[in-house]
């Protein structure tokens, strides 16, 4: 009775061992599982985050994109109308030399050589305000060339 007795012990302790472990393995699987579902989380907050921040930068970079192609541009015409006036200026500079030389080389009549003289003189002030404009241009194309 006593061998029955003892048996029937050892079989409850080792009943009773068997469900501490099992229960031990239930609660250790149950944190490991709340512990993957708050990683998890925290994965996705940041990797949300790094989204959000990363659309900023993108926003931000083609702002300044938007920006560098206007002063691209902006350059581009300055350039162009600088030039553009400095081809008038030699026009007009390569005219007067021609009407110059036609005044003094051929003979002409008082009126036409009158005539050319008030067209090189026209010229000269027209000369002279495309020049107030080069410089104008100039100034223009140094602030373009400042801000980039």
């Amino acid at each position: 009775m006593m061998k029955k007795f003892k048996l029937i012990t050892l079989a409850i302790l080792l009943m009773n061992s068997t469900y501490f472990f099992a229960q031990q393995t239930i609660t250790d699987r149950k944190i490991q599982e709340a512990e993957q579902r708050k990683i998890e989380n925290d994965l996705r907050n940041s990797l949300a985050q790094n989204h959000k921040e990363l659309d900023t930068k993108i926003t931000e970079l083609k702002s300044k994109l938007k920006e560098a192609e206007s002063q691209k541009k902006n350059l581009a015409q300055s350039e162009d109308n600088l030039k553009s006036t400095i081809n008038k200026i030699e026009k007009l500079q390569t005219t007067n030399q021609k009407l110059e030389n036609k005044i003094t080389t051929t003979s002409i009549s008082e009126e036409e050589t009158l005539k050319l003289r008030i067209k090189t003189k026209e010229n000269e002030v027209s000369i002279q305000k495309l020049k107030l404009t080069q410089i104008t241009q100039q100034k223009e194309l140094e602030k373009v060339l400042a801000t980039l």
